[in-house]
This record gives structure tokens, C-alpha cells and sequence, in this order.
């Protein structure tokens, strides 16, 4: 099985090209100087803008995840081993390339213009465990990069870093625009029966116990800024009957519910994900429209690779604008010698006033600002009569401030109206929509006037 994806066609890989100029010339120089890295905002490489989107796949051992992949790829990759036992011992990147060939962790994240750069600060630790997998002649992968990840039970602190802290943070890389848990035990020894839970971000539950695991609960809160890329995924499903199967659902639903803090749960997706046919009648209706959806919706990421990536910088923008006017704020308000101490104490202690202070003066929304506590945990290990004013030379007296100002204002509203199909805000369209309307009804209105105008001519004694 293939799946064909869209390419993103030349108006988008232009604007990708001027978004990374963007960033490497006018917004990375300000979070060096603003030492934005350091709270939780690793800097984005040349790599991470022009790879395809990211597919992630978390769940425990014998999911379904490896199947999932050669379902989705039509083939085996290199070093994909399939069991009962638990079989994945490391994480795999799996992606397009001319030959089918196994690359070592270490060499892959050292290789120029790769999105896995940023992984050499883990090092041995986590890289001797990752490695990449290319496969020749899919299509799928000239669209998309899958990342197959150890049971979720087995994650370390280390891997638990990457996957969470690390590129979940980077999304205006190639983000993980998606992440694909998948978990579903079968109610018997039979593993060939293993439900499989797969999709876009996380999804986990057992046929006979669909709760969730404290390891996939740490991994969902993990996520909990991502909910609207996750997707829940029940594989092998045709294994149950209309009923049991029916139990299930209601149950992963419920366990998800009480997990993702989300006025919607997320998506829930059912089918039988790997070579062999639907086994059973009553469901097989139902399974083959559901895996049909849950491939439009991977169809999607391609497409939508190029408006991600922007929307993501947008985001992220936002967040360096915050930073660095919370840093002018407080050296502003701090001593460059005597007393600087005793201050910054009294600054931490009273970071919530600070923020509203500050969310107050320059207009800005709260949910754009970080969390207090590790923003505190981060500020009390740095010298804030060090940290960079607006208006100082390193910040070319202003400039590079307004350089972010314009960038969040004006050239990423313009790339995101350069992309080809790009859709709208809801407000935009409706006041697009009001305008016409407006102009159809003043029309009408003069039409009106002209017929009666018209009427009383020709109804006037000659």
C-alpha cells in the first residue's frame, strides 16, 4: 500500500526558503543575545525548515507500531523487527533515500542539513539508541519522515528529554507535526490478534482494560500543548465483536478524557492497519471508512507542511517577544551593582506581579507567556543585570526589537498569504463575507431606487 502525497509545489518551498532567511538573519541573532535556548527554546538549523513534516509513533510494545509503518510505506524498512516480545530497542527515523541502508545515530546527527542536528547535546547516551532508516521507491516518504519509538514503559529520562523537551519544542523545524501512539493488548496470547493503536498523536487502551498507563499519562501531559495534533488510533479492531469493540471505544474515550484536559478528546480512529484483509463482517463497513479517513488525514500534513511551519514561527515568535520584554522589565529594575542581590530575590518572589506588570504594558496575552515556574528556575541561575535592555548596543539600540515586531507584524502575515490554498481566520472570512454582503445589499438597494425611479417616470401625465 502507497499512499500519494501532494508536493507543497514552488510558491511554498520559496516561502519556506524566506522564512529561514527570516529567521537566521533577522529573529536567531535576538535569541542568542536574549539567551532564548535556555528556556526550553533550542535554535532551529538550516535542516528544520526544508525537511518534511514529522510523524511520530508512541505506544507500549507489541502495538502495532512497526506494522503500522510498513502498512503505511508498502514495504519492510531496514532494521523494522516485528514480535510478540517487545522487538523496537531504539528509535528509528525512518526516511526517503536511494538505497534502502541502516545510518548510525551519531552519523545521522552530525550530517549537514538534517533536521537531527540539535540531538548531538544528548550524546552517546541517546544516539547510540537512534538511528535512520532510508527506503527507496515510497511515496509516502518523499512527503513525510516516521519516527517508530521503544514502548513507551521503556523510555528513559534521556529519551524522554527528546521526545518532550527537545523537538516537541522546535516544532517550526520539521515539527512533530504529528505523533502517532499506538496501544491496543489482544484479549488473548494470539499476538497476530494485538490491537494496534496508531495516528497522529497519541492514542493508547487495551481491549480488555482501555485505561491508561502511568507512563502513557507522563507521556499525553507531556503533549498536553500539542492536543490538537494528537489523534487516537485502535488497530486490529476487526479481532472484536460490534459490542466488545463498541465497550472499547467508550472506554478509550473515557480514560483519554480524564488524561487530555481538553474541552474535546481527542480523535479516535478504528481499523486494522497492516497486510492482511478484514476478518470480520459485521465491523468491516465501519473499519475500512475510518481507515480511510485516518489516511486523508495523514494525506493532510504534506500539504499543510509549508502553513505549519510558519504558523509554528508565529508561535514561537511570540514567545521571543515575550521573553525578551520581560528580560528588559527586569534589568531594568535591577541594581548593575550594589544590592543587585537582595533585588533579585525580591524579583523572584514576585514574578506573578511581573508578569501582569508587564502582560499589562505592552498589551500582550497571557497564554503567550511562559510558565512561571520554570521561567523562575531558569532566572535564578543567570546574572539579570547582565541580561540585554531593548535599547542597548547588543539590541542595536532598538533595532533588533523592532526586527521582531515587523517580522510577528508584517513579512510572516505576508508569507502565510503566499502560500497557495491557504485558508483564511474565521474572523478575516467572516468580515470578507460582511463586506460582500454589505456590497450586495447597497446594490440591491440602488437597483431598487432605479426601478422605482423608473416606475415613477413612466407612471408621470406626458
Amino acid at each position: 500500500m502507497t499512499t500519494e502525497l501532494i508536493d507543497n509545489g514552488r510558491e511554498s518551498r520559496q516561502v519556506l526558503k524566506d522564512l529561514k532567511d527570516l529567521y537566521i538573519k533577522k529573529l536567531k541573532p535576538v535569541e542568542e543575545i536574549s539567551s532564548f535556548s535556555r528556556f526550553g527554546n533550542p535554535t532551529l538549523h538550516g535542516g528544520d525548515f526544508v525537511s518534511p513534516p514529522f510523524l511520530l509513533l508512541l505506544g507500549p510494545y507489541s502495538a502495532g507500531k512497526t506494522t503500522f509503518i510498513e502498512y503505511l510505506v508498502g514495504k519492510k524498512f531496514p532494521g523494522a523487527r516485528v514480535g510478540p516480545e517487545p522487538t523496537t530497542d531504539k528509535f528509528h527515523a525512518i526516511m526517503n533515500g536511494e538505497e534502502d541502508r541502516i545510518i548510525p545515530g551519531n552519523a545521522l546527527a552530525v550530517t549537514p542539513g538534517t533536521p537531527f542536528n540539535g540531538l548531538q547535546k544528548f550524546g552517546n547516551n541517546f544516539l547510540t539508541r537512534f538511528e535512520g532508516s532510508q527506503v527507496t521507491d515510497s511515496d509516502v516518504l518523499k512527503r513525510l519522515t516516521i519516527i517508530d519509538t521503544v514502548s513507551t514503559a521503556a523510555l528513559s529520562f534521556c529519551l524522554a528529554d527528546f521526545l518532550f523537551e527537545e523537538k516537541l519544542k522546535i516544532q517550526p523545524a520539521p515539527p512533530l507535526s504529528s505523533v502517532l501512539v499506538m496501544h491496543f493488548k489482544a484479549w488473548n496470547n494470539d499476538w497476530e490478534k494485538a490491537d494496534r493503536g496508531k495516528k497522529l498523536q497519541l492514542c493508547r487502551s487495551t481491549s480488555l482494560k482501555p485505561d491508561i498507563s502511568d507512563e502513557m499519562s507522563d507521556t499525553i501531559h507531556s503533549l498536553k500543548d500539542y492536543s490538537d495534533k494528537i489523534r487516537v488510533v485502535l488497530n486490529k479492531s476487526d479481532s472484536m465483536s460490534h459490542q466488545d469493540l463498541l465497550k472499547v471505544y467508550g472506554g478509550t474515550l473515557w480514560s483519554l478524557g480524564r488524561v487530555i484536559t481538553t474541552p474535546e478528546v481527542a480523535k479516535v480512529y478504528i481499523g486494522s492497519f497492516w497486510s492482511e484483509p478484514l476478518k470480520n463482517p459485521e465491523t468491516k463497513a465501519l473499519m475500512e471508512k475510518e481507515m480511510s479517513d485516518l489516511l486523508e488525514d495523514l494525506e493532510m500534513l504534506p500539504r499543510l507542511a509549508a502553513v505549519r511551519k510558519v504558523d509554528d514561527m508565529v508561535k514561537r515568535t511570540k514567545k521571543l517577544w515575550v521573553h525578551i520584554v520581560l528580560l528588559d522589565y527586569l534589568r531594568n529594575n535591577t541594581p548593575s551593582m550594589f544590592g543587585k542581590d537582595n533585588r533579585k530575590k525580591a524579583i523572584l518572589n514576585n514574578l506573578p506581579t511581573i508578569f501582569r506588570e508587564v502582560m499589562k504594558s505592552y498589551e500582550l496575552p497571557a497564554g503567550d507567556f511562559p510558565d512561571i515556574k520554570k521561567f523562575r528556575s531558569t532566572i535564578e541561575s543567570m546574572d539579570i543585570a547582565k541580561l540585554p535592555k531593548l535599547t542597548s548596543k547588543k539590541m542595536g539600540k532598538g533595532d533588533r526589537f523592532e526586527d521582531v515586531r515587523k517580522a510577528l507584524k508584517i513579512e510572516l502575515p505576508r508569507f502565510l498569504k503566499q502560500l497557495p490554498g491557504f485558508t483564511i481566520s474565521r474572523k478575516v472570512r467572516l468580515e470578507e463575507e460582511g463586506k460582500r454582503s454589505s456590497d450586495k445589499n447597497k446594490k440591491r438597494k440602488d437597483t431598487s431606487k432605479r426601478q422605482i425611479q423608473q416606475n415613477t417616470e413612466s407612471e408621470a401625465p406626458s
